[in-house]
C-alpha cells in the first residue's frame, strides 16, 4: 500500500506543477496543514494532504481471473486487484485571500479537465496493471464525513478546498499456479492387439499399442 499511495502522490504532484499551473515553481506539500505547519511556511504552497484511506467498494470483482502463456492455455490464475479510495484535502497557500482563489479555480480547471489519472503520470505497480485510475474532484462528501470535521482534526481554521478522490487499483499479490491438464488412460485387450483410449479435457482419441 505504501507503494501505490507514493505512486498517486507523485502522479498528482506532476498533475499539479505540469497540467493545473502550467509549470509554476510553486511549492507543492504533502504536509498535515496544521497551525504550526502555516506557521512554518515562507513560501506560497499548494498542499495536498492524504486525509482518508478507504476501499472503493463499487469496484470490487468476485471470482479470479486467468493468465495465459504464449500458447493460450490458462498458467495461473490470480484474484482482481482492490481498488482503494484515497481521499485528498487540496488548499492554497499565500499571502492574500485573492491570490488562494485564483490558485484554486486554476487547480480546478486542471483537474475537472481528467475524469483519471493520465497513464503518462502513472509510475511502478500502477503502471504496471495498465488499469485506469479514476479520479473525481468537489463532489459531495460521503454523509459519514463532514469537511469542517477534519479541519476541527487539524486544530486549524475552515479554509477553502478542493476534495480530490483517486480510486487506485492495489494488486493483492495472491497468484495460483494452474494445475498441468490431465490425461487419462484406459486399455482393453482385443485378441491381438491391445487399444488404448486416451482421455484429455479436449476429448478421446483412440490408438493401438503392440502387444
Amino acid at each position: 500500500m505504501d507503494g501505490v499511495i507514493h505512486e498517486v502522490d507523485e502522479a498528482l504532484r506532476r498533475l499539479v506543477r505540469d497540467e493545473a499551473l502550467r509549470g509554476s515553481d510553486l511549492e507543492v506539500a504533502f504536509d498535515a496543514p496544521t497551525k504550526d505547519w502555516a506557521a512554518r511556511r515562507n513560501a506560497p504552497t499548494v498542499n495536498i494532504y492524504l486525509y482518508d484511506i478507504r476501499e472503493d467498494m463499487k469496484r470490487r470483482q468476485r471470482g479470479l481471473l486467468n493468465e495465459y502463456d504464449a500458447r493460450g492455455q490458462v498458467a495461473a490464475r490470480h484474484l482482481p486487484p482492490r481498488h482503494m479510495k484515497l481521499s485528498y484535502l487540496v488548499t492554497a497557500w499565500t499571502q492574500r485571500p485573492e491570490d488562494e482563489h485564483r490558485l484554486l479555480s486554476d487547480l480546478l480547471i486542471g483537474f475537472l479537465g481528467y475524469d483519471a489519472v493520465p497513464p503518462g503520470l502513472l509510475t511502478g505497480s500502477l503502471d504496471e496493471l495498465a488499469l485506469p485510475v479514476p479520479m473525481t474532484v468537489a463532489l459531495p462528501p460521503p454523509e459519514d464525513r463532514a469537511f469542517a470535521d477534519v479541519w476541527s482534526a487539524l486544530g486549524g481554521e475552515l479554509k477553502p478546498s478542493l476534495d480530490v478522490v483517486v480510486s487506485a487499483p492495489v494488486s493483492s499479490g495472491r497468484r495460483y499456479t494452474a494445475a498441468p491438464r490431465a490425461s487419462q488412460g484406459v486399455e482393453l485387450r482385443n485378441g491381438e492387439d491391445r487399444v488404448r483410449h486416451d482421455v484429455s479435457p479436449e476429448g478421446a482419441s483412440m490408438r493401438k499399442v503392440a502387444r
